[in-house]
């Protein structure tokens, strides 16, 4: 159900405090998406990890990791920003959302809007996109899925193994069902 070219493509970096997860910590299994808000591919696959994700609750931690593909996606690194920056408010998962569900709207009146129906701070959420220390963590998390084998959007990594399989919900949720059941390392 995974990559069986497991050694040429497993999770180089390991989830830590500083990823933005959801789900249990100790849940069986681990998926890690590298993703870019402005790929059609990525917004078509949101709504079958969230199906997903609600469907495997308790067996599930998602973990979102930010892959701008700037040259291809010039609103993507904005969009990540903006995330971010909601995330100092409390909101990442929330603007997660919206961004994805905007079908590709992300010019900058999209962005202060949705962060507007979030209730966010206007001017702090100005300042925290312009931060440089934002763009800077951003990059360093591309550059870390590059280390992985990343090379496009979305990316997914299952138990720490490259997932390139289909990223339906019926599939995803097969797939877990089927690691869940094994045995612990």
């Amino acid at each position: 159900m995974l990559n069986h070219d497991q050694e040429e493509h497993p999770l180089r970096e390991t989830v830590s405090d500083a990823d933005w997860t959801r789900g249990p910590a100790g849940a069986p299994v681990t998926i890690v998406e590298y993703a870019d808000y402005q790929c059609p591919a990525c917004q078509a696959a949101h709504p079958e990890i969230e199906q997903t994700l609600r469907a495997e609750a308790e067996r599930v931690r998602f973990v979102m990791r930010h892959f701008p593909l700037e040259s291809a996606h010039p609103r993507a690194l904005p969009a990540a920003l903006a995330a971010e920056a909601a995330g100092r408010q409390g909101k990442f998962w929330e603007m997660h959302a919206l961004l994805f569900e905007g079908a590709g709207r992300l010019q900058e009146d999209d962005l202060r809007g949705y962060a507007g129906q979030l209730n966010l701070d206007l001017a702090r959420f100005d300042a925290d996109r312009t931060d440089p220390q934002l763009a800077d963590a951003i990059r360093r998390g591309r550059r870390q899925g590059v280390r992985s084998g990343v090379n496009g959007t979305p990316t997914l990594f299952v138990n720490g193994l490259r997932y390139d399989g289909p990223h339906d919900a019926e599939t995803l949720c097969r797939v877990v069902d089927h690691l869940a059941r094994q045995p612990p390392d």
